[in-house]
């Protein structure tokens, strides 16, 4: 189970890491609000299709709890993440939101019931946000710019409310992993939907075979996959441990930018990588003997 729940962190990190260069890619022809509520439905329909393949089915009825989720995991930091990053550096938004860990180790007490705050995830985290300011270290030591307090605070708001989705998602009951995913994907899509309606009216344009090709990567793949394998991640390990995908992806993002551009990869970078995956290391280890004194 161990290694199960590694290799399930790492798959996620991979795919939300490679997402960058392909949101990159569909922003050449969609609005960032288009491409987060296109992304949602297509990953919706994505694991639609998987449930009904394989015969799955849903054993509870909590679209209350579901559409909460949504609104708190996809619709508010779809839409306050990218305003945020129009006036901050992309490294000060990704350390901003690897914020997200303590958050939801100083709320776990509040949302899930018998959490309490432990040495394990407290030493992982904090290891695992150093590493993310090692990997930024070139950058924010540079002083590229100040930093504009209302774009920081949208992304940090963005961070928080991830956090208590990804708690909320501890009191889901009886249900399987696909179609907890579904159902969080499902709400999600049409919140994100009525909000591009309602700020960014949509306006038909000839996109290019790339972009739509990368717009289907990002549904199926970076919501609809991922979302799977998120919820099955957080059903083994717990949400403090799969709250660290946000010190992976950053890294996993700066290796794939690195292969892509020829760019050799710094020092820093690898420093950082096996400083988060000690923290994850920390974690799991720390936790096993808590379960097992």
């Amino acid at each position: 189970m161990l290694l199960k729940n590694y290799l399930t962190l790492l798959a996620i990190g991979f795919i939300w890491g490679s997402q960058f260069i392909f949101q990159d890619i569909a922003l050449v022809s969609f609005s960032p609000i288009w491409i987060g509520a296109t992304r949602a439905a297509i990953g919706a329909i994505t694991l639609v299709v998987i449930c009904k393949s394989l015969g799955v089915k849903r054993s509870s009825n909590q679209w209350v709890l579901f559409s909460v989720i949504g609104l708190l995991e996809a619709a508010i930091p779809f839409v306050l993440v990218p305003w945020g990053q129009q006036d901050l550096d992309s490294s000060i938004a990704a350390i901003l939101m690897g914020t997200l860990p303590f958050y939801v180790l100083l709320l776990a007490p509040i949302f899930v019931k018998g959490a309490t705050i432990n040495a394990g995830n407290s030493i992982s985290v904090i290891v695992g946000f150093s590493g993310l300011l090692v990997l930024f270290y070139p950058e924010l030591s540079s002083g590229a710019g100040e930093i504009n307090l209302v774009s920081a605070s949208a992304i940090i708001v963005a961070a928080v409310c991830f956090a208590i989705a990804l708690l909320l998602l501890n009191r889901v009951r009886d249900e399987h992993p696909l179609i907890v995913a579904q159902n969080v994907l499902l709400t999600a899509s049409i919140q994100l939907i009525v909000i591009a309606l309602i700020t960014a009216p949509f306006e038909y344009q000839v996109a290019s075979t790339t972009a739509i090709f990368s717009i289907l990567y990002l549904g199926t793949i970076c919501a609809g996959v991922v979302y799977y394998l998120y919820m099955m991640c957080i059903k083994n390990a717990g949400s403090v441990f799969t709250s660290m995908t946000n010190y992976i992806v950053p890294a996993v993002g700066v290796f794939i930018g690195a292969l892509v551009t020829n760019d050799s990869i710094q020092t820093n970078t690898w420093v950082a990588l096996l400083m988060i995956l000690c923290a994850l290391f920390i974690n799991q280890i720390l936790s096993r003997h808590k379960q097992t004194a």
